[in-house]
C-alpha cells in the first residue's frame, strides 16, 4: 500500500521563492502547488484542499492575515503557516489567533522552512487523530451522540493518557480540577456551572498536544518566541474541543491565561468580563503548578505559593478567587497541625 504524500500550497507574489520552496520541498517527498496571491489560493483550496498552505503576509490584493481567516474557516483540516519578511509580534499574535499554526521570517533558510512544516504537519496529523477519535466515541446509531458523560469520559482518558508521558505534569490537569472544584463548591456555583468548570479545568492544557515538547521541558528560561509558542495552547485548545462542549467550556479554556487586570499577553478583556471559570481555572492552575516540580525549578512551598498568590492578587488572579483558595490552604494546614 502506497502513502499518500502530503500536499502544500505555496502562496506568495514572488515566483522565485516559490520555485525555490517547491523544490526543496519536493525533493523531501512532499507534493507542492503554487499560487500568487490569496485569491488565486482560495481558489484552488475549493478545487484540492492541501494538507498545508504557506501564506506571504505581504502581497499585492488582500494581505495574507487578511486571507487566513477565510482558510480556517473554509478549510479546517488545512494547516497553515504565516511567511513575511517583517516581524511584526501584533500580527504575528493575531495571525495565530486566526488560526495559524507557526510563522517564519523571510529571507528563508531552508532548513528552518522544513523543519517548520515537518513539525506543522506532524501537529496537523496528531490532532485529527484526535477529532477523529472523539467523533469515533460520539457515534451511535446513525451517528447519534452518546450519553455526554460517557464520551467527555473518553476525552478525560485521553487527557490523562496525554499527561501521563510526562514526569512533569503527570496528573496536572486532574488536581486543576479538584482545586477548582474545591474554589467553584465555595463560590455556590450552579451544577451546570460546576459540570463545565470541571470539563474546562481537565481539557486547559489539551493544546498542547501542538506545542513542542522541547520548549515545554526546557530546563531554562523561555525566550518571548518560545513563551509565545507555549501560548498558543490556549488557541490551539479550544479549536480541538469545539465540536464536543458548550461554548462556556470552550470561552474558559481560551480565557484560562488571562490576568485579571488586563497585561496578559495579547489579551482583550479584563476584570470580570473574564468567565469566572476562566478565573477560577487560572488560580488553580497556577498553584498546582507553582507546588509541583517543573523542568526549570523545584516545587514551591506551601507558604511560598500562598505568597505567590497574595503577591499577585489583583494583578494576575481575580482576588476573590485567588483569597479563596489561599483560605482553603490554610484552613487545611491548621487542621493538619491540630490532627498531629
Amino acid at each position: 500500500m502506497t502513502i499518500p504524500k502530503e500536499s502544500i500550497l505555496l502562496v506568495d507574489d514572488e515566483e522565485a521563492i516559490r520555485c525555490i520552496l517547491s523544490k526543496g520541498l519536493e525533493m523531501r517527498g512532499y507534493v507542492c502547488d503554487e499560487a500568487e496571491d490569496g485569491e488565486q489560493a482560495l481558489a484552488k483550496l475549493k478545487v484540492n484542499p492541501s494538507d498545508l498552505v504557506i501564506l506571504d503576509i505581504n502581497m499585492p490584493g488582500r494581505l495574507g492575515s487578511e486571507v487566513l481567516p477565510d482558510i480556517t474557516t473554509r478549510f479546517p483540516e488545512t494547516a497553515v503557516i504565516m511567511a513575511s519578511g517583517v516581524t511584526d509580534n501584533k500580527v504575528i499574535a493575531q495571525c495565530i489567533k486566526d488560526g495559524a499554526q507557526d510563522y517564519i521570517n523571510k529571507p528563508f533558510r531552508f532548513e528552518q522552512v522544513l523543519q517548520s512544516v515537518n513539525g506543522t504537519l506532524d501537529k496537523r496529523r496528531l490532532a485529527l487523530e484526535i477529532q477523529r477519535y472523539f467523533q469515533d466515541m460520539g457515534k451511535k446509531d446513525g451517528g447519534q451522540v452518546e450519553s455526554r458523560k460517557l464520551f467527555l469520559g473518553a476525552i478525560e482518558t485521553l487527557v490523562n493518557t496525554l499527561e501521563g508521558c510526562d514526569n512533569y505534569t503527570r496528573g496536572h490537569s486532574q488536581e486543576v480540577a479538584e482545586i477548582a472544584a474545591s474554589i467553584g463548591t465555595q463560590m455556590k456555583l450552579a451544577p451546570q456551572e460546576m459540570e463545565d468548570l470541571h470539563w474546562a479545568a481537565l481539557l486547559h492544557d489539551v493544546g498542547k498536544i501542538a506545542v513542542d515538547p522541547d520548549i515545554l521541558n526546557k530546563p531554562s528560561e523561555l525566550t518571548s518566541g518560545e513563551y509565545r509558542h507555549i501560548m498558543t495552547h490556549a488557541v490551539i485548545g479550544p479549536s480541538l474541543v469545539k465540536p464536543f462542549v458548550n461554548d462556556s467550556v470552550v470561552e474558559i479554556i481560551s480565557h484560562h491565561h488571562d490576568h485579571f487586570d488586563g497585561g496578559g499577553l495579547d489579551q482583550s478583556i479584563r476584570g470580570k468580563a473574564i468567565p469566572l471559570g476562566a478565573r477560577i481555572v487560572a488560580v488553580a492552575d497556577a498553584y498546582q503548578a507553582m507546588t509541583s516540580d517543573r523542568p526549570y525549578r523545584g516545587a514551591l512551598s506551601t507558604l511560598d505559593a500562598i505568597e505567590e498568590m497574595l503577591w499577585y492578587s489583583g494583578s494576575q488572579f481575580d482576588p476573590i478567587v485567588a483569597n479563596i483558595l489561599i483560605n482553603t490552604v490554610r484552613q487545611k494546614q491548621l487542621q493538619s497541625r491540630y490532627n498531629n
